[in-house]
């Protein structure tokens, strides 16, 4: 009896409903979170675009300006489970970037205290949870399980109607 309940709590339903309703919850938490950057980006505008990373020669303005469309766009799209995994790639490279620019000014800076190491470990956590759910994916509650549900059944009629015709003709 009590085997039962432990093999049906621990794994018959750990591959089921949980691992899906994590991915949400993780999609959710954190587009929602790294969405909240991008708006305080937008109302810090002017105070932000003269002291920001100058990114590949774009200019502090214009890179500025990029890294808020990826957090707005890309976040959004991670919510909805919408192209998730190509809405991960810029999300990534701009983490990548961001922690770059942050060791950069750090090595700059002359008296390093333990509190200024801190700002570093930020990007790594958003790289860190962005590269799960690169290799997770978006899970069943998601617009793409959806879009792909839909699409795999079109395919599936259009292979079962082939081959009905294949049969009519001989």
């Amino acid at each position: 009896m009590a085997g039962k309940l432990i093999k049906r709590m621990f794994l018959y339903s750990a591959g089921l409903t949980f691992t899906n309703m994590a991915r949400l919850f993780m999609r959710l938490f954190t587009g929602v979170m790294f969405m909240q950057f991008g708006i305080r980006q937008i109302s810090h505008f002017s105070d932000l675009a003269p002291t920001f990373h100058s990114v590949m020669g774009l200019g502090g303005e214009t890179s500025l300006l990029l890294m808020i469309l990826i957090e707005i766009i890309c976040s959004t799209l991670i919510i909805l489970g919408l192209f998730t995994r190509f809405a991960l790639i810029p999300t990534i490279i701009s983490m990548v970037i961001a922690e770059i620019a942050l060791i950069q000014d750090l090595m700059m800076q002359q008296a390093v205290s333990f509190y200024s190491w801190q700002a570093i470990f930020l990007p790594i956590m958003f790289l860190g949870i962005f590269l799960f759910m690169m290799l997770a994916g978006p899970g069943k509650i998601s617009l793409d399980y959806i879009i792909s549900v839909h699409l795999t059944s079109i395919d599936e009629k259009g292979e079962a109607e082939a081959k009905e015709f294949e049969l009519e003709e001989s």
